[in-house]
C-alpha cells in the first residue's frame, strides 16, 4: 500500500509540474531615443509660412462710384461747348446749326419732378416772348428720349429736350457736380441755365437756379 500512496502522490505532483509553463520575460528593446523625436517631431511639426514683414497687407478702400466732374468752371465769355445730342423726337441737335441764333439752355436733374415740371412750364408759357427775341430754348437732363418724349406729351412743351445719358454735355457745360440730400451725398446736376450770344460765346450763367422767378431772370439776360 505505502508504495502505491507513493507512486499516486509522484505521479500527481509530476502532473502539477508539468502543467506550470515557464514564465518566460519578453525582452522590450526600446528604440533609440533619436529615431523617436525624429518621428514625433516629423508629425507634429510642420514648416510654418511666415508671412513676409516687408510687405504688410493692407485693406483695399471700400469701392465708390466714380466721381467725374468737368475739368474746370466755364466763365461769362467762354465759348460754349460744342455739343450733338438726341431730342425727344429722337433728331439729333447739333450746336453748329444753331450758329447765328440766341440759345438758352437750361439744365434740370430730372423729368417730371415738381422742381422740374415748375421750370419747364415756366419756358413754355413764355415762348412767345422768347421766339420774338430770337431764342431758341433747350432743356438738358441725363434722362432717355422716350422719358423726354412722355414729359413733353404731358405738359405740351413748345421747346426740345436734350438726351444726354453720357453726361457728355453736361460735363463739358460743369453742371455735374456733387449735391447734398438729408446729410447723404451723391453726384447730380446742378440746376444751372447757360444765355449763349449768336457767334456762340456764354453771355450770363444762372448756377443753383430757383425755379420761381427764374424765367424773369433769363428775360433780363437778353436785352
Amino acid at each position: 500500500m505505502p508504495s502505491k500512496v507513493k507512486t499516486a502522490l509522484g505521479k500527481k505532483k509530476a502532473t502539477g509540474q508539468s502543467k506550470q509553463k515557464p514564465v518566460v520575460k519578453k525582452m522590450v528593446t526600446s528604440k533609440p531615443s533619436g529615431s523617436t523625436s525624429k518621428k514625433v517631431t516629423s508629425k507634429t511639426r510642420k514648416p510654418s509660412k511666415t508671412k513676409a514683414a516687408s510687405n504688410p497687407k493692407t485693406k483695399k478702400p471700400a469701392s465708390s462710384s466714380p466721381r467725374t466732374v468737368a475739368a474746370r468752371e466755364l466763365r461769362v465769355g467762354d465759348r460754349a461747348p460744342a455739343f450733338s445730342l438726341p431730342d425727344d423726337t429722337g433728331n439729333i441737335v447739333n450746336s453748329s446749326d444753331l450758329r447765328g441764333k440766341k440759345v438758352v439752355v437750361y439744365f434740370y436733374p430730372k423729368d417730371d419732378t415738381p422742381g422740374c415740371t415748375t421750370e419747364a412750364c415756366s419756358f413754355r408759357d413764355g415762348m412767345q416772348e422768347l421766339k420774338e427775341k430770337g431764342v431758341v430754348v433747350l432743356g438738358v437732363s441725363a434722362d432717355s428720349v422716350s422719358s423726354h418724349r412722355k414729359f413733353s406729351d404731358k405738359f405740351q412743351l413748345n421747346f426740345s429736350l436734350l438726351s444726354d445719358e453720357s453726361k457728355s454735355m453736361i460735363q463739358a457745360y460743369g453742371v455735374w457736380k456733387e449735391k447734398s440730400m438729408y446729410g447723404r451725398k451723391y453726384m447730380g446736376i446742378e440746376r444751372t441755365t447757360v444765355v449763349i450770344n449768336e457767334d456762340g460765346i456764354i453771355r450770363e450763367i444762372f448756377p443753383k437756379v430757383k425755379v420761381n422767378g427764374h424765367f424773369t431772370e433769363v428775360l433780363h439776360a437778353l436785352r
